[in-house]
């Protein structure tokens, strides 16, 4: 079994959908996910886009991917990476292939001169947290997330 990890095209919009997807029903929301094919490769490889995507593939074929963006600490006057998403498909769980991703995406936040390579778990998904744990990754408890998003978006912002 050959794993190897290479950046997204414009033509992989769809198996990031696909993965997606899958990673919304893993997670429990399966009716959440709101992205087209159309939207991914904008966000992606349209003009201005941000946001930025890697295909894990075992043996030429996609089995995962991990989508990133860059935010900023003040504290450190430095960009950070902030990994979105990252999703390895059930048969390829356990080889290795995720802390492939986290490894590689960490050799990017040092030649892009991050201080700091961040995410967030949901705190029932043991098997992530366990690989995070194992590469060295701390969990921020004393920090809570908040998060404005449709109709209370929409809501204070226009009141």
């Amino acid at each position: 079994m050959t794993i190897s990890i290479r950046d997204a095209l414009p033509e992989d919009a769809e198996t990031i959908l696909r993965f997606i997807t899958e990673l919304a029903i893993y997670e429990k929301e399966p009716d959440a996910v709101e992205a087209t094919v159309d939207l991914i490769q904008a966000s992606l490889f349209g003009p201005g886009a941000l946001t930025r995507a890697v295909i894990c593939e075992k043996d030429g074929k996609p089995a995962g991917f991990a989508m990133w963006f860059y935010n900023y600490s003040t504290w450190q006057a430095r960009k950070g990476l902030y990994l979105e998403d990252l999703y390895v498909t059930p048969d390829c769980r356990g080889s290795g292939a995720g802390k492939m991703l986290l490894k590689h995406l960490a050799k990017i936040a040092i030649e892009e001169g991050c201080g700091r390579f961040e995410w967030s778990v949901l705190d029932w998904n043991e098997p992530a947290i366990r690989v995070y744990e194992a590469v060295g990754a701390e969990p921020m408890s004393e920090w809570t997330r908040y998060r404005l998003a449709g109709p209370a978006l929409e809501a204070f912002a226009a009141g």
